[in-house]
């Protein structure tokens, strides 16, 4: 049994303020070579596919660290040319797009890319993103909900309107398609109102790969019944395993075979070829982040009032408010934080550490030997169906993770030595 493994392609980093360090080009986010070199290093490895988070608004961090750059369509579609088997995942907003639009656009890139497209679905959580888009407030967190499930029913109908046998090309009648196997689907919801069908029928994989990574109970009933692909964060093993379970359960209520959702574990890597040099560029890597503001995020999303914690006062879980706070960024990387804080007492200096700066996914740092060993022990755990990869230091760890630790994973027959099919649907084993 193997895993599927996609590679993040955020510069500089998981660290946002990796820019700093003397070797990283701080602009190296708008450098489409930089991409091109990164996506060739990864299909190089036999790396399923590479995955890029987008917002449509920039955020405030920009004073601090680059946003997340480039329109990843463009991008990502750039990168999708320059390689013939590495899939791409593209971040697109359900509550800042129309459904033709989007079903549109990435059945064409099935087809451009002959069967490598994937869909990373969210609801964006910034508020910043209303005024782009001519409202005069962002939905609330139900209503963004709706909308993106009446959003994926619509896309995944229309990419579903070319029945198999529409096209006929039949040069001796001159019939092309057949238009009883191509059906409008007609939809009047609370949110939109679509005709359809789509110009083109559906592509090499039938639909595009659908990833979802919304941890409230609205984003869980979303990806239970859309999902192919869920993008999640656990800092302990129980929770990644409990969540896991949780997910293949929803999907079985509605109706689907639990195998045909596959769960991605996100983490940030630092490795190097020994221990002593990952542990020196860890410490590098903490000495740039500003930890006063970065532990006020973080109490701020376990509830806690301001001022209450400095970066070193333990917080245990007897601190915390019963529940989660309504307005948190991200529902799961509350879960995971409380997990840990279940396991005993952390100081804000900690929890961004161990959050990678405030990234909220877990740090895994070590040689490549002790990187593979902990994928290992976390997938037969039964945690996770594979992972993605985040590297701390885009510059550095994104080559050392497909140089140094996929060969040792392939020794171990956990992760093939070859693609074993054209389309990223089918790698992943989905129907």
């Amino acid at each position: 049994m193997t895993f599927h493994l996609n590679l993040s392609l955020l510069t500089p980093g998981h660290f946002r303020q990796a820019w700093r360090l003397p070797h990283v080009d701080p602009l190296a986010y708008l450098d489409i070579d930089h991409f091109h070199r990164l996506a060739h290093v990864a299909e190089d490895a036999r790396i399923d596919a590479v995955f890029l988070g987008d917002g449509p608004a920039l955020r405030g961090e920009i004073a601090d660290a680059p946003g997340t750059g480039l329109d990843p369509l463009v991008l990502l579609g750039s990168v999708a040319a320059v390689t013939s088997r590495l899939g791409v995942i593209i971040t697109s907003s359900t509550t800042y797009n129309s459904p033709y639009n989007l079903a549109r656009r990435f059945q064409a890139l099935d087809h451009v890319t002959k069967g490598r497209a994937g869909v990373n679905i969210v609801t964006t959580g910034t508020p910043a993103a209303a005024a782009n888009f001519g409202l005069s407030e962002h939905p609330d967190k139900p209503t963004r909900y709706r909308r993106a499930h009446e959003f994926l029913d619509v896309v995944t109908r229309l990419w579903d309107a070319w029945k198999p046998g529409a096209i006929v090309a039949d040069k001796a009648t001159g019939r092309y398609a057949d238009p009883a196997l191509i059906r409008p689907i007609d939809h009047q919801g609370e949110f939109f109102s679509v005709a359809g069908p789509l110009p083109v029928p559906a592509g090499p994989q039938g639909r595009p790969v659908v990833v979802q990574a919304g941890g409230s109970p609205g984003g869980l009933d979303l990806a239970g019944r859309y999902a192919d692909v869920v993008f999640t964060v656990a800092q302990t093993l129980v929770k990644a395993v409990e969540f896991r379970a949780d997910i293949r359960h929803r999907a079985a209520r509605a109706g689907r075979h639990p195998d045909d959702v596959k769960v991605s574990l996100g983490v940030v890597v630092l490795v190097e070829a020994t221990e002593e040099r990952a542990r020196q560029r860890e410490q590098e890597l903490y000495a740039t982040l500003p930890i006063e503001q970065l532990s006020v995020v973080v109490t701020r999303g376990l509830g806690l009032p301001d001022g209450r914690f400095g970066p070193d006062d333990p917080i245990s879980v007897a601190d915390l408010p019963a529940e989660a706070p309504a307005a948190a960024f991200s529902a799961g990387f509350g879960v995971s934080t409380r997990a840990l804080l279940a396991e005993g007492p952390r100081t804000p200096r900690e929890l961004v550490q161990r959050g990678a700066g405030g990234a909220g996914h877990r740090l895994l740092v070590g040689s490549a030997e002790q990187v593979a060993d902990d994928l290992q022990t976390w997938f037969e755990a039964g945690a996770a169906d594979g992972f993605t990869v985040m590297p701390a230091d885009t510059s550095v760890d994104f080559e050392n993770f497909a140089r140094l630790v996929v060969p040792l994973l392939q020794k171990r027959g956990l992760y093939p030595c070859e693609y074993t099919h054209p389309t990223l649907r089918a790698r992943l084993g989905l129907t």
